[in-house]
C-alpha cells in the first residue's frame, strides 16, 4: 500500500472506526465508516484520493493526540 499521504491504517469493524496514520505523523479516527466503505478504500488504487473524495467529506472524524 504505498501512499505519499497515508503511512498506515486500521479498521475496527465492531465500532466502524477507520484510523488513518498520515505520513506527517498525524492520526485521525473516522467515525461510523461502514464495512463496505472500508472495503472500497482498501481496494482503491489511490488510498489518498479515495479518502479525500469519499471519506473526509462524509464522515465525522477526531484527531488523536
Amino acid at each position: 500500500m504505498p501512499s505519499s499521504v497515508i503511512r498506515k491504517y486500521f479498521y475496527k469493524p465492531e465500532l466502524q472506526i477507520l484510523t488513518i496514520v498520515y505520513v506527517s505523523g498525524a492520526v485521525y479516527d473516522y467515525l461510523d465508516v461502514p464495512q463496505e466503505v472500508f472495503d472500497d478504500f482498501r481496494a482503491a488504487f489511490s488510498k489518498g484520493t479515495y479518502l479525500n473524495k469519499n471519506i473526509k467529506p462524509n464522515f465525522r472524524y477526531e484527531k488523536k493526540d
